[in-house]
């Protein structure tokens, strides 16, 4: 199964990255409060840009998106976030 987004939308799949303290404990599963508000693009909807505008977000790229932003969807077993392009904050890299 694929997950297209609509419209000015973007679908992003979490990255989940190992967190540590500045002494280099690792912090387990339980101890991480919330998702990550960052991602890696996978899909991008047909209304995110005009057609002679150069995209700043293309698929591959990590992107950093606003904390409340966009709906939680879970498909063949992989979570995805499903953003539009004006919560994109900034692009990584």
């Amino acid at each position: 199964m694929s997950l297209k987004p609509l419209g000015d939308r973007l679908a992003v799949k979490y990255v989940e990255k190992e967190e540590k303290t500045e002494g280099g404990i690792v912090l387990p599963d339980t101890a991480k409060k919330e998702k990550p508000q960052q991602g890696k693009v996978v899909a991008i909807g047909n209304g995110c840009f005009e057609e002679d505008d150069t995209p700043d977000v293309k698929v591959g790229d990590m992107v950093v998106f606003d904390k409340f932003a966009g709906t939680e969807v879970t498909v063949d077993g992989e979570d995805f976030i499903v953003v539009s392009i004006d919560d994109v904050l900034a692009v990584i890299g």
